[in-house]
C-alpha cells in the first residue's frame, strides 16, 4: 500500500504521533486509473454533434438541440445503471416561464440526474458533482445556429459522466448524485431549481463539486500553456452567517473557515494526493469577475459548494460564434481541448467524491476549551452519527496558512496539544478504517 508522509517530526516531550501517515485507499487509486481521456473525448464529440445545446433550442428533434443531448446523457446513465444495481437516473423537469431576460417563451427545463444510492441506511449524506450541458453562441438567445460548447461546458458534463461510469460499479455508504443541468447560460436556472428543491426537502447535501470550463490548457492574450494546475473557487463567509453567528466568526477570526473554504482545502489535499502532476489552486472568491456558476445557488442556500475552472481561460473559445477573424479562430471547438488535462481534473473530482462518500460523517459537538489561560490547546468531540470510525485527525494550521499544516491521529474523543490556541486554528476529522477522512469541523468555544 502506498503511503504519503504528510507531516514533519516535532520535538516535544509529550506522547503524540509526531508523524502522520496518510494512506492512499487502493479502491480509489484503482478508480482514478480508470478515468479515460478517450472516453472523455468521445462524450464531448457526441455532445458537439447535436449542433446546439442552447436551453431554448428544440427538444423534439432526435438528433439536434438540448432535447437530443439530454436524452443521450440519460441513455448513458441508464446503460451504467444496468451494470450497477444502485444507480438510477431521471430527467428532472419543470416548466419555466418567460422572465423578460434570457427566456422569451415557456420552456421545459430538464436536468439529467443520476443517483448512486448509499449502502448505509443510517447515512443520509449526499455529495453532488455537477456540470451544465447547455451552451451558447455570442448571442445567448440564438437557439438555431451551431454552438459546439466543447469546453463550456462539455468538459464539465463529460467529467460528471465519466465519474458516474466508473463509480457506479462501486458501493459507498453515502449517496452520490451526478447531475448535468440545463439553463446555466440563461441564468443558472437548472441549478437554482435543483438547489431550491433540495433545500425544501431538507436534503443533507454536504458538498457540491461544480465543474465549468475545465478542459483546455491555454489562455488568450497572454498565451500561457499549462495543464498542471486547476482553480477551485470558494466563498469565505456564507450569506447565512448573520447576527450572532457572524459576531462569533469575527471574534474567533474564522472569516476564512466557512463551509465552502473548508471544502476547497479538502479537495486540494485529496486531489493532489491521488492525481500526480496536478496542483489545485485555491482562489478566495466565489467566482470570477463578470461570471457566474452553478455552485452559487447552493452557496446561497447555505450548502458547501465550490467551482472548478481551468487555470488559464481562452476567451476566444467561450461564448463565441465559430469564425475566423483577423487570423484568430473563434469558437468552442474540440480541437482546443487537452484531454489529458481533462482526465486529471476528472480524476481529481472522482478521488474527492469517493473519499468523502467512503468516510464516516463529521464528528459532532467539536469544542475548544477556553476556561483558563494556557499554552496548551484542549479539544473534545463526540462520535459521528454514521460510519465506522478508526479514529480522528486533529488538524492544525497557522492563522495565516491557507491549508492545514499538521495532523495528529487519535482514537480518543479528546486531545490536548502543546500549541497555543491563540496562535493556531484547529479542526477535527473522522477517519475510516481505510483512511478516508470526513470534512473538517472547526470547534466552537466550550466553557
Amino acid at each position: 500500500m502506498k503511503k504519503i508522509l504528510l507531516l514533519v517530526t516535532f520535538s516535544y516531550s509529550v506522547a503524540l504521533n509526531a508523524q502522520t501517515i496518510i494512506q492512499k485507499d487502493p479502491e480509489i487509486e484503482q478508480m482514478v486509473k480508470e478515468v479515460s481521456p478517450d472516453s472523455l473525448s468521445a462524450y464531448i464529440k457526441q455532445l458537439v454533434s447535436y449542433g446546439t445545446r442552447n436551453t431554448l433550442s428544440t427538444q423534439t428533434n432526435p438528433s439536434r438541440g438540448i432535447g437530443a443531448a439530454r436524452n443521450w446523457i440519460l441513455s448513458k446513465f441508464n446503460q451504467w445503471a444496468k451494470q450497477s444495481g444502485r444507480l438510477t437516473a431521471i430527467i428532472d423537469t419543470t416548466t419555466y416561464q418567460p422572465d423578460g431576460r434570457r427566456v422569451d417563451l415557456p420552456i421545459n427545463l430538464g436536468n439529467v440526474v443520476a443517483t448512486l444510492k448509499g449502502t448505509d441506511p443510517n447515512d443520509n449524506r449526499i455529495f453532488i458533482i455537477s456540470g451544465h450541458m447547455d451552451n451558447m453562441r455570442t448571442n445567448v438567445m440564438d437557439r438555431e445556429n451551431d454552438a459546439p460548447g466543447a469546453n463550456d461546458d462539455g468538459s464539465g458534463t463529460a467529467a460528471v459522466m465519466e465519474c458516474a461510469r466508473i463509480m457506479s460499479k462501486h458501493s459507498f455508504p453515502a449517496t452520490i448524485i451526478f447531475i448535468t443541468v440545463a439553463g446555466e447560460e440563461q441564468g443558472l436556472l437548472g441549478a437554482n431549481f435543483m438547489a431550491d428543491k433540495s433545500k425544501k426537502q431538507n436534503l443533507n447535501i454536504e458538498a457540491v463539486l461544480n465543474n465549468d470550463i475545465m478542459g483546455s490548457n491555454n489562455s488568450s492574450e497572454t498565451n500561457i500553456i499549462d495543464n498542471t494546475r486547476i482553480r477551485v473557487f470558494s466563498e469565505g463567509l456564507s450569506v447565512l452567517d448573520t447576527g450572532r453567528a457572524l459576531t462569533n466568526i469575527r471574534n474567533l477570526g474564522l472569516e476564512n473557515d466557512g463551509k465552502a473554504r473548508q471544502l476547497a482545502r479538502y479537495v486540494k489535499e485529496t486531489g493532489e494526493r491521488y492525481v500526480p502532476n496536478l496542483e489545485v489552486v485555491m482562489i478566495y472568491r466565489n467566482d470570477r469577475f463578470l461570471r457566474g456558476g452553478d455552485h452559487s445557488p447552493y452557496v446561497q442556500r447555505g450548502y458547501a459548494a465550490v467551482r472548478f475552472t481551468e487555470m488559464n481561460e481562452n476567451y476566444y473559445h467561450q461564448h463565441q460564434d465559430v469564425r475566423m477573424e483577423n487570423g484568430i479562430q473563434y469558437g468552442d471547438l474540440p480541437q482546443f481541448m487537452d484531454f489529458e488535462y481533462l482526465r486529471k481534473n476528472t480524476a481529481m473530482n472522482l478521488s474527492n467524491l469517493a473519499n468523502l462518500a467512503k468516510a464516516p460523517s463529521m464528528p459532532e459537538a467539536v469544542t475548544i476549551e477556553v476556561r483558563k489561560l494556557s499554552n496548551y490547546t484542549s479539544l473534545s468531540w463526540k462520535a459521528p452519527k454514521s460510519g465506522k470510525v478508526k479514529g480522528y485527525y486533529v488538524m492544525m494550521r497557522e492563522t495565516t496558512s491557507p491549508v492545514w499544516q499538521k495532523k495528529f491521529f487519535t482514537t480518543d474523543l479528546t486531545m490536548s496539544l502543546p500549541y497555543s490556541k491563540d496562535n493556531y486554528f484547529f479542526a477535527v476529522q473522522s477517519v475510516s478504517d481505510s483512511g478516508n477522512e470526513s470534512l473538517a469541523v472547526v470547534p466552537i468555544v466550550g466553557r
